[in-house]
């Protein structure tokens, strides 16, 4: 194939560039402005109403209409038209209307200020475990089948029932022994499924058994330190039951209809779902022991809605009274707990019951210390504090609810009742958890006097300083007792010998002291924790608290040279012996710096702290350390690296670099951030030495370069080095240094070969030939202004570069090598050019250099020539059947390079551009309107003086329909 010579035409780019520019509108005052209202000319139809026999229609020349988006500044919202168009009596009486129903709302519900039940279920099943082997006794019934016959009387199916309901207690017995604590959950949770499953089969009467028999397993205390636990599970079970029958019932009231509103009277009820309720009472009514009886009725508490107004209401004080009945105090108070926890759900307003259980509670706590509780202590071995803390979910929940919205007179009370009983410790730790926190913190005084006095073998003090704690992290106490209270606990704390005492009550009081204290009271208590958990290695079983008090240290100093400087900060983060502990929390420590560190800082105690911090994580990755991880970690290193700054001092700024990349050199994002962080420093040496270019500076923009040089190797991800490789030379000619950016701009041309045909973007295997094609692209926009090297040759890296990739094995159904080859063409034509369109501060490019010279552009047009070979032959290839669409878009793509680039006053230039025109559209697989635009654009430019000879062209251009 004859060759094309290249003529690529001559560009001024200034008036080029002028010509771009948006053409400047001057605006007189009041003229048009986009945040003005639009004013639009409307034509409407006006239709008159049916009465009017006849329609009209008007025309409005000129309305002004107000843009919907300007509406939302003067609040002419939709709704608000909408609400200002109403009846002003009846929109105040819709809103007095609402305004009573969200008061009675308020008043019959709990709020989500009210921490549930179900938050406290799982801790409660994580702190009372047992090892010791469990039993369940079922009495399942006899199992004896009746048949009734669809003619028996209703008086028989009664008698039915009644007779499988003596079953319970008559029926064969079912005992599962040597169960364990997880043996026993599954099956409690079996029995759980087994009632839904019996309720969803019709089997009413097998539901209720299974009930009752689960209720009996709560007067069993033979393993009584899994008593609260047991208590959650069975609650579960009965809430179940209680939650069905009631669905059951109201189901009963749905009317074809209209179904029953949220805030139904009994008027509103049938008869047969009253007749139903009073039924499932009457059956609950029937079980003869106590505690089975009470807590299945108060499952179904909620039923008696459906039978008068003030059921609830009179049936709560009745079962508060029956569990006077309970002998056991632990068996009592848990049943009191779950009397106030189905109140509050279904009655909240009605204090004065769970104000009784309490009181209750109090007139039979003397029970603890009697005979029977200490003999049944000493046959099961357990010591009377850990017995008192079993007491403590139940009293908590019922202080909760007799706390919650209560007057401050009313929590007075409490607290004065609980100094009646010789200030309880059990009773005054609950008051602790349950009352507000502000009300605990301006009584704080009051409560260190109680706790003093407090007898130390029933339940320890450091669990009620522990108490204490919590609610001053949440309020603050008058200032005025600040150091006092602090003195107080801490005398009490510190004398503690069990090493998980001690850390359970410090890791609560650290917030304390870091809210109201400085750096030295701090670091003492920090000491202190030291002085305690080193011993034996204590620290190792109490990890969890000693992240907590690490946490809330940095939670509080923000200013990271005061928290370095203490001097037990560092001491204590020894104490993290285990490695992925140790590493969560110097993450946790540089999350910390990074959010809050406003400004850059250079200070050694910061620095040298930091630096341990970061060497620390960075030495914990391995060959097993997830992607994830890794970046998490660099991300958290890079946030330290960018916050470092010496100012000017930038021999000092590059020292740290390299500490840093000898340090962290496992983590491939922080290479990569150095490598950025070098060349930002060695351009803003540039900026502040601009115009004294001594050797001094010359030297350290050398160690700059060299610094970057060094480490792009190191990097695994091929495309990192290209790019780092591409910028680093950039930074390198901008600053001078001609021979180090040739070392840059070589080794990304020996770095192209070895660019792997799939690359892993995010854990997925993607193509890498677009990335090339990214890469090569930027690569030339730089290579315009790099000078020939004088004993390199012409157009040196511009020829290596293109042996490089007509070299390189392209993927065959793959068009990016021609792609390329064509912008090759942008940036040989841009070479030609009398003055390149940009150019680098004191550095010739070869415009300088060559001056025109028409040996240079001769060497230019060898390039280009064969270039356009490369293209044309790959043109040819694409005419199989399967890729004419390919040569369609490429012979398109060359044609608008010609058109952008190529000189068209040459004939041959010509010629072949009208030829990839009409081999754009041979096939019909141009896009027409694509087509149309650029002949548009043709003509447009036509018009301008030194493109006459686009009119010509235009005419040769023909437009084929796919027809």
């Amino acid at each position: 194939m004859a060759a094309f010579p290249w003529h690529a035409r001559i560009r001024n780019y200034a008036t080029e560039f002028e010509s771009c520019r948006l053409e400047a509108v001057s605006l007189e005052f009041g003229d048009y402005h986009p945040l003005k209202p639009i004013t639009v000319t409307e034509s409407k139809t006006k239709k008159m109403s049916r009465k009017g026999s006849t329609s009209s229609t008007s025309s409005s020349s000129s309305s002004s209409v107000m843009d919907p988006l300007s509406s939302v500044l003067d609040g002419t919202d939709p709704l608000s038209l909408f609400a200002a168009t109403a009846d002003p009596v009846t929109a105040a009486a819709n809103m007095d209307s609402t305004r009573k129903k969200r008061d009675k709302e308020d008043h019959l519900a709990v709020g989500s200020d009210f921490e549930p039940w179900s938050s406290k279920r799982g801790e409660i099943l994580a702190r009372y475990t047992t090892t010791e082997k469990l039993s369940i006794n079922l009495y399942m019934g006899s199992e004896k089948g009746k048949v009734t016959t669809p003619g028996s009387a209703v008086s028989e199916k009664v008698r039915t029932r009644l007779e499988e309901l003596d079953d319970l207690e008559e029926g064969s017995q079912k005992e599962l022994l040597n169960l364990t604590q997880q043996d026993y959950i599954n099956r409690i949770e079996e029995l759980n499924q087994s009632l839904k499953d019996a309720w969803s089969s019709d089997q009413k009467v097998k539901a209720l058994k299974i009930v009752i028999q689960c209720s009996k397993l709560l007067s069993d205390t033979t393993v009584i330190q899994f008593y609260p636990s047991k208590f959650v599970l069975i609650t579960d079970i009965l809430d179940t039951f209680g939650k069905l029958v009631y669905e059951r019932i109201l189901s009963m009231c749905v009317d074809s209809r209209v179904s029953l509103p949220d805030n139904f009277t009994p008027e509103s009820v049938n008869d047969t779902a009253k007749e139903t309720c009073l039924n499932w009472f009457f059956k609950i009514a029937s079980i003869r022991e106590l505690i089975p009886r009470f807590y299945v009725e108060a499952a179904i508490l909620k039923c008696n809605k459906f039978l008068s107004k003030t059921g609830i209401s009179e049936c709560l004080p009745r079962l508060t009274s029956m569990i006077r009945g309970i002998g056991d105090p632990l068996v009592a108070v848990c049943a009191r707990a779950y009397l106030c926890r189905v109140g509050m759900e279904v009655a909240p307003h009605l204090k004065e019951s769970l104000n009784k259980n309490f009181f209750d509670f109090l007139l039979t706590f003397k029970q603890i210390h009697g005979d029977t509780v200490q003999n049944q202590l000493v046959v099961q071995c357990v010591e009377i504090p850990l017995y008192l803390t079993l007491y403590s979910p139940a009293i908590d929940w019922i202080l909760q609810c007799i706390a919650y919205r209560a007057p401050e007179g009313l929590l007075t009370e409490m607290m004065e009742r609980c100094k009646k009983l010789g200030n309880n410790a059990l009773l005054l730790n609950s008051v602790m958890s349950a009352f507000r926190a502000e009300f605990i913190a301006a009584r704080s005084m009051d409560f260190i006097a109680m706790i003093k006095e407090c007898d130390e073998s029933g339940f320890p003090k450091h669990l009620l300083f522990r108490s204490l704690g919590l609610n001053l992290a949440l309020a603050d106490p008058p200032e005025s007792d600040h150091l006092q209270i602090l003195n107080e606990a801490w005398k009490v704390i510190t004398k503690l010998k069990n090493p998980q005492d001690y850390i359970n009550c410090a890791e609560v009081w650290v917030e304390y002291t870091c809210r109201h204290f400085t750096k030295r009271e701090v670091n003492t208590v920090l000491a202190d924790v030291i002085k305690h958990m080193t011993p034996d290695r204590a620290f190792e079983e109490a990890y969890p608290q000693l992240q907590s008090i690490i946490q809330k240290v940095i939670t509080y100093f923000h200013d990271f040279s005061i928290l370095f400087s203490m001097e037990k900060f560092l001491p204590f983060l020894d104490m993290f012996q285990k490695e992925c502990v140790r590493v969560e929390v110097c993450k946790c420590i540089m999350e910390a710096f990074i959010k809050h560190q406003q400004e850059s800082t250079k200070d050694p105690v910061i620095l040298n702290a930091l630096l341990h911090v970061c060497k620390t994580m960075h030495d914990s990755v391995n060959a097993l350390t997830l992607e994830d991880e890794k970046r998490t970690l660099a991300a958290l290193i890079n946030g330290f690296i960018k916050m470092v700054s010496f100012g000017r001092d930038f021999e000092q700024q590059l020292s740290f670099y390299v500490e840093a990349r000898s340090m962290f050199c496992n983590l491939e994002p922080v290479l990569v951030q150095l490598i950025h962080s070098v060349n930002q420093l060695a351009m803003e040496t540039r900026k502040v030495m601009k115009g004294n270019h001594s050797r001094k500076t010359a030297a350290f923009v050398r160690a700059c370069v060299a610094f970057c040089f060094i480490t792009i190797p190191s990097l695994g991800n091929i495309f990192a080095c290209l790019n780092l490789y591409l910028h680093s030379g950039q930074v390198a000619l901008a600053n001078q240094c001609l021979s180090q950016a040739d070392a840059f701009f070589k080794a990304a041309v020996s770095l192209v070969p070895e660019v792997p045909k799939m690359i892993n973007i995010d854990g997925k295997m993607r193509p890498s030939e677009t990335f090339l094609l990214e890469f090569l692209c930027n690569f030339f926009s730089t290579l315009l202004i790099v000078p020939d090297h004088p004993e390199q040759g012409v157009l040196f890296l511009v020829r290596g570069l293109l042996n490089v990739i007509q070299d390189y094995t392209w993927e065959e159904n793959c068009d990016d090598k021609i792609r390329i080859y064509t912008n090759v063409l942008h940036l040989l034509s841009a070479m030609t050019q009398e003055t390149y369109i940009y150019h680098v501060d004191k550095v010739d490019s070869n415009d300088t250099l060559y001056g025109g010279d028409s040996k240079f552009l001769a060497e230019i047009n060898k390039v280009c020539e064969t270039v356009i070979t490369q293209i044309l032959d790959h043109l040819k290839t694409l005419g199989k059947d399967e890729t004419l669409k390919r040569q369609s878009q490429l012979a398109l793509y060359f044609f608008n390079t010609i058109l952008a680039h190529g000189d068209l006053r040459n004939n041959k230039l010509n010629q072949l551009s009208v030829n990839l025109w009409n081999l754009a559209q041979k096939h019909g697989f141009a896009d027409t309107k694509t087509m149309v635009k650029t002949l548009e654009y043709i003509k447009k430019r036509s018009k301008q003086p030194e493109m006459s000879h686009f009119a010509e062209l235009a005419l040769r251009l023909p437009l084929q329909s796919r027809t």
